[in-house]
């Protein structure tokens, strides 16, 4: 019920808040120079034609689950539900990152359609800066507060204690998880489409670990990437930028790490997350590969770009990687029932 409202909130706001900031040129620049501050000539012709389409959808997407919350409010008052959506126990965490990342990248939409800065937007450095302390904040969450310090990953070894490694190891994976959403974030309707079927198979899981409200929150976050895809797809008239991708990135984060304390969740994340894994190792090792042999490994980096360049259409680079993505969601929740069958054998 919830996420068919929140989808019929968003197509009905969607059009309305595209006029508004087309009307206050509210519109996303091309970035013109490489992260290692080189001109970015390929990926600038390669995208020069979507130079004056609207950005910053991430704050409609927070104003509708704001919505949400506030609708949740109202229904417990008059006893039309028993929760809202705010529980210590399932969702606290997950709103709470959800709102304070979006809340910072903010400043980086702002400079990017005000073309502030040599790049446009916040330097890398500054992007790290803020990703180190909040991947550093849910690590010491989940490790001091929650007292957390394992990791299952069966079916390779198991439930593992890691101790003071633990929030080491899961600050890393919070940093990759966050930079693979923004490297793959190239191409219209290909990112998004992608972290939709993600969310999809944790709102299984969550479901079938008997957290309702959480599984109530991602079916809003899924029912509003749904309508938003509906405008993002080739040629997209409206792009996410950084404070939805980075309010969406700390939702993903979070869902895994309470996972991670009910079932072994790791190994079937890595499948769910490879096409996401691969477009980041594309990157990573281009820059590598510049600072050592000061040339490139590949025409343009990542890897959706450089099959672009190669002169394949972006739909159908788009197409394909959704249906490689349904395979390794199928994948995924065939191991993921085999665990919750041998958990109800046992």
């Amino acid at each position: 019920m919830f996420a068919l409202i929140a989808l019929f909130i968003s197509w009905i706001l969607f059009p309305i808040y595209i006029r508004i900031l087309r009307k206050f040129k509210l519109w996303k620049t091309i970035r013109e120079d490489t992260v290692t501050w080189e001109k970015a000539k390929i990926f600038s012709s390669l995208h020069q034609h979507k130079q004056w389409t609207p950005t910053m959808w991430g704050w409609l997407m927070i104003l509708v689950v704001l919505i949400m919350v506030w609708i949740s409010f109202i229904l417990q008052k008059y006893w039309f539900v028993k929760n809202t959506l705010v529980t210590r126990q399932e969702t606290y965490i997950l709103l709470f990152g959800f709102f304070s990342m979006w809340l910072i990248w903010l400043i980086d939409d702002y400079l990017n359609i005000k073309w502030y800065g040599k790049i446009k937007w916040l330097s890398a450095r500054a992007k790290l800066i803020w990703m180190v302390i909040f991947s550093a904040f849910i690590s010491w969450r989940f490790y001091r507060k929650l007292g957390i310090d394992y990791i299952n990953f069966w079916p390779i070894a198991g439930k593992i204690s890691l101790g003071i490694f633990y929030p080491i190891l899961t600050f890393f994976v919070t940093i990759s998880i966050v930079n693979a959403i923004n490297i793959t974030d190239g191409l219209d309707g290909l990112a998004w489409w992608l972290m939709t079927m993600i969310f999809f198979v944790l709102g299984v899981i969550t479901f079938f670990n008997n957290t309702y409200i959480a599984t109530t929150v991602i079916a809003i976050v899924m029912a509003i990437l749904v309508a938003f895809m509906f405008f993002n797809i080739n040629p997209a008239k409206i792009f996410m930028w950084d404070s939805g991708a980075f309010a969406l990135w700390w939702l993903l984060s979070s869902l895994l790490y309470i996972l991670n304390m009910r079932m072994w969740i790791f190994i079937p994340f890595i499948i769910l997350f490879w096409l996401f894994i691969i477009d980041t190792w594309s990157s990573f090792l281009q820059i590598m590969w510049k600072k050592r042999f000061k040339r490139k490994l590949f025409a343009v980096s990542p890897l959706h770009h450089l099959f672009e360049h190669r002169w394949i259409c972006e739909s159908t680079i788009v197409m394909k990687a959704w249906f490689i993505q349904w395979i390794l969601v199928a994948v995924t929740i065939i191991l993921l029932f085999y665990q919750f069958n041998g958990t109800i054998i046992k």
